[in-house]
């Protein structure tokens, strides 16, 4: 019986996707690698623009948002369980990437969702001043499965029916 791990989204099968590994024996987290190029661009481009248009004394701001690095990957483990995704702590200060969530929490019921079968994406920021491109088979960031408690009183009872977002504000 499978407890926990990794498996490619059908989307990727055909795509040369590598399932996450830990690099050393002692290693906490599961590096997951991009799935495709992906280009992250600098906020300042998009605050600089919005400055211009305050300027102008114009209101049509555009809004600064994260970039998703999608990894073709999606992860099984137990109902007690979570995946944590986190940065790599040389993202901020080599790349100047900083995740936009600070962690992303996956619950086990996310996996084989029916809006994207679960598939395990990284959402970044780019403080840096220049575009920065994550290659696909470069990291995008790591993976950690962790126990988890619930209170005495707890009574939750819905269902998840989707991906992104999908289970309220």
């Amino acid at each position: 019986m499978k407890k926990r791990g990794f498996e490619v989204c059908n989307s990727f099968k055909n795509n040369n996707i590598n399932l996450p590994v830990r690099k050393t024996k002692n290693s906490v987290g599961y590096d997951i690698e991009a799935a495709i190029d992906t280009t992250i661009p600098s906020i300042w481009k998009t605050v600089f623009k919005n400055i211009s248009i305050f300027l102008k004394g114009e209101k049509n701001y555009e809004e600064i948002k994260p970039t998703l690095i999608p990894t073709g990957i999606k992860s099984y483990f137990e109902d007690d369980e979570v995946l944590i995704l986190a940065n790599k702590s040389s993202f901020p200060l080599k790349k100047g990437l900083i995740m936009s969530n600070s962690i992303g929490i996956i619950e086990s019921d996310y996996y084989n969702n029916e809006s994207n079968e679960g598939h395990l994406m990284f959402m970044y920021y780019n403080i840096s001043f220049t575009d920065k491109v994550i290659k696909k088979g470069e990291s995008a960031g790591q993976a950690y499965f962790q126990k988890f408690l619930i209170a005495d009183n707890d009574n939750a009872t819905n269902i998840r029916k989707g991906g992104f977002g999908s289970t309220g504000s």
